[in-house]
């Protein structure tokens, strides 16, 4: 597992200091399933079990494929997919969630943890068959340039997957309101309701970045009793994903 970095200026950071510190501040918590981080480790075997079946949709043989996992935290995603045999990199700008991320994974060979946001970690011709950018859209302060960023890593003929949540006076009642403040499954300050990002807007930036739309869906969590599934309304959190032609279409 690479513990180093390319050396890159910093341009174009869509990063917010607050919302790093915030994960620096969680980061020993990631792999615990009862502790604050229970609502994600639920909600993640739902989106791992729809993720590995997209990669079969889409490229058929998960053997020998590149994925990148961009906001990893602390690897609930990258790394059983790097066990599953796929080549991945994690980047987070948390250096205490690449901690976590590379404390767990231990040796991993396929795994490689990287510290830094698309434009410090990763080099400018770096390509990956598969995009992961999970939870991540809504802490970033620049939606529209965070996905071109990212959108330039995936391959043609690749796939870019994104989950967040929807900004709707739903997801204010549910995902602010009912989890952090009246049931407390997340920390209070987890989210900012106004950097919530819609369908639509998402869609949009991921378009101009030269993607085509695949697929959305919903997904309903039951706090109470920490269970998460697949629904149509994506009025609070939502998942979609994108492809990038093989050819690219000229100006």
């Amino acid at each position: 597992m690479s513990e180093t970095t390319p050396d890159m200026p910093s341009t174009g950071s869509t990063v917010i200091p607050a919302e790093v510190a915030r994960f620096d501040a969680w980061s020993a918590t990631w792999w615990d399933a009862r502790g604050p981080m229970r609502p994600l480790h639920v909600t993640n075997a739902l989106r791992l079990d729809w993720v590995r079946d997209a990669i079969r949709r889409h490229h058929g043989d998960r053997r020998h494929l590149s994925l990148l996992d961009v906001g990893c935290g602390g690897g609930l995603m990258a790394e059983p997919l790097a066990r599953d045999g796929l080549q991945v990199v994690g980047i987070d700008a948390s250096a205490g969630n690449i901690g976590a991320a590379r404390r767990h994974a231990g040796k991993l060979q396929q795994l490689d943890y990287r510290v830094g946001e698309p434009t410090v970690a990763l080099r400018p011709d770096e390509r990956f068959d598969i995009v992961l950018a999970l939870e991540v859209v809504e802490h970033v302060d620049d939606v529209p340039a965070f996905l071109a960023q990212v959108a330039d890593h995936v391959a043609p003929g690749g796939l870019l997957i994104a989950s967040t949540l929807n900004r709707t006076a739903r997801s204010w009642l549910l995902a602010i309101v009912g989890a952090e403040y009246v049931l407390r499954v997340l920390p209070v300050g987890t989210h900012r309701w106004r950097q919530f990002v819609t369908p639509a807007e998402l869609e949009a930036a991921a378009t101009r970045a030269g993607l085509r739309p695949l697929q959305r869906l919903g997904m309903r969590y039951l706090p109470l009793l920490h269970r998460a599934s697949w629904t149509r309304d994506t009025s609070v959190n939502y998942l979609a994903s994108f492809a990038r032609p093989l050819q690219e279409t000229p100006p």
